[in-house]
């Protein structure tokens, strides 16, 4: 099946959304094509909220780490990071910390390319599946925003 718009990338700021969180919650595998950019198709494919949005870009390795997460904890928006394989689990634990363990969110790697990969569950979950493996590749971390009342599957999947 594919969900095609006259306009725009379906499921941000459209009805498209609900029919991708269903098919997430489903058990059925979903793949956005990539645009120009990896945050648009990697936020789609996460089934979290796409209405509004923060993108963190890449957060600072040492001076203002600390102070940027916790700064991210408070938005009520899903929030879109990039991070390097060699920091995933690091920062899926600063992000566990700072936000609490149980926090929606999703790690969406290599987007279009042979190894891709979609794990969503909570950040703790998320740490434990990427601990167990060597991750490589361009990496997206989307994490639910502070008034995540409506969370998808707490059990990180692929």
């Amino acid at each position: 099946m594919a969900l095609v718009s006259d306009a725009g990338t379906p499921g941000i700021s459209d009805p498209g959304f609900l029919l991708l969180r269903e098919c997430v919650r489903q058990g059925i595998p979903v793949s956005c094509l990539p645009g120009p950019t990896a945050l648009i198709p990697a936020l789609v494919q996460s089934g979290l909220p796409c209405d509004k949005f923060w993108f963190e870009g890449f957060l600072p390795h040492k001076k203002g780490r600390q102070t940027r997460l916790t700064a991210l904890a408070q938005l009520s928006q899903t929030i879109i990071l990039y991070e390097s394989p060699q920091r995933l689990c690091k920062t899926l634990g600063q992000l566990a910390e700072a936000m609490g363990k149980d926090r929606p969110a999703a790690v969406v790697r290599e987007l279009s390319k042979l190894h891709e990969e979609t794990a969503r569950g909570t950040l703790s979950s998320l740490m434990a599946h990427f601990a167990e493996k060597n991750v490589k590749g361009e990496i997206v971390i989307i994490v639910g925003g502070g008034n995540h009342a409506d969370p998808i599957d707490t059990e990180a999947e692929e």
